[in-house]
């Protein structure tokens, strides 16, 4: 009997030895302390070397999208430590903690402007990519499901222009319709406000010079290919300061302006620098929207279709109908419209009936052609 006690006991020493070895406080690998002694924050995203010494292991401040600092520790193990503080606030507001994926805004929130996602200019605040890479197009981007089922996006333009006519379009769509306020419109901000709290996701559509300006005229503050870059990219910061929570930009006419490289060029260099997308609504076959936004990583996507070509109510359907045809053939299609009366009621009508049909309506960020994600 006291031949067990004496085994038992030394195997008790043994554990407890090694438990004691394995979480012992000189076993985890510290922060450099500074000179007043606090804990040193590496800069995010960022990797701090261990005392000079590569075997110690580093640690990674992470900018985190959440109300928190976030150190991780590497231990001499290989094991990591996650440490978690909260950051000093700006303001007496409550504390808002996202947690989960980046994509998407909450609706609570969703006619709010990300204050990380602005920069303030003499054309007023513009979007600009985060500090920790979250970009403008992914925070008030529309979630969809993610299924490889069939999928289509409509974008419907020219809201902001008419009062009565924006008001109507926001209330009769369904919030799985892409919403496009033109840059020339009236109370942006309001009608900005109004389509986020409904679930729309929000392009902002620019002027463009078209092939037969000036009879066809886009209107003032418009791109122009006659205009130096510096000109263009002033016209074009005013038009975005105007409004916050938007995916990207579209073209409203610019046939012209989208052909010629030299104009273009610098526009789509700026929108892949703020994190944007550019949707080109496709009537243009000389457009080199493709060609550049591939150049600058720009997500850019082309329109399919545009559905109300022909504006009365038959003609608007069988457009459509052929669009769900284009999105069964190839997986996705996009059709653009215009906020006329007409085109209104036959979507709203027509993306009911559609839904039964297994198809699944997304915002326009969904089906654009993204270099980070490819």
């Amino acid at each position: 009997m006291l031949a067990y006690t004496l085994l038992g006991a030394c195997v008790l020493a043994v554990v407890g030895l090694s438990g004691w070895s394995a979480f012992a406080p000189d076993r985890l690998i510290r922060t450099p302390a500074t000179a007043e002694g606090a804990t040193a924050i590496a800069a995010p995203g960022t990797e701090v070397p261990r005392g000079g010494d590569p075997s110690r292991g580093t640690l990674r401040a992470s900018g985190a999208l959440s109300g928190a600092n976030v150190e991780e520790m590497l231990t001499g193990g290989g094991a990591t430590v996650t440490k978690y503080t909260p950051r000093s606030r700006a303001s007496d507001g409550p504390a808002l903690i996202s947690v989960g994926p980046t994509r998407g805004q909450d609706p609570r929130m969703a006619a709010l402007p990300n204050e990380d996602l602005l920069e303030a200019t003499p054309e007023g605040r513009l979007p600009i990519i985060g500090p920790d890479g979250l970009r403008p197009m992914d925070q008030y981007a529309r979630p969809w499901s993610g299924a490889r089922g069939t999928r289509i996006a409509l974008v419907v333009g020219g809201l902001g222009l008419s009062q009565t006519g924006t008001l109507g379009a926001i209330q009769a769509l369904p919030p799985d319709v892409t919403l496009a306020l033109a840059a020339a419109g009236n109370s942006l901000q309001r009608w900005m406000q109004e389509a986020r709290r409904d679930g729309h996701e929000i392009l902002l559509q620019i002027p463009m010079e078209p092939f037969d300006y000036p009879s066809s005229d886009p209107g003032p503050e418009a791109l122009l290919v006659s205009e130096d870059a510096r000109k263009n990219l002033a016209e074009l910061h005013r038009s975005m300061g105007q409004i916050t929570n938007y995916t990207g930009i579209m073209n409203y006419l610019g046939g012209r302006f989208l052909s010629d490289a030299d104009a273009l060029e610098p526009v789509m260099r700026d929108l892949g620098r703020r994190g944007l997308l550019f949707l080109d609504d496709g009537t243009s076959a000389q457009s080199l929207s493709g060609t550049l936004a591939g150049a600058f990583d720009v997500p850019h996507g082309f329109a399919d279709m545009v559905v109300d070509s022909e504006l009365s109510r038959g003609a608007i359907l069988r457009r459509l109908d052929e669009l769900e045809r284009v999105a069964r053939r190839n997986g996705s299609a996009i059709g653009v419209a215009s906020a006329f009366e007409e085109s209104v009621a036959a979507i709203a009508e027509w993306v009911e009936e559609a839904g039964g049909r297994g198809i699944e309506f997304v915002g326009v960020s969904a089906l654009v052609n993204d270099p980070q994600q490819n």
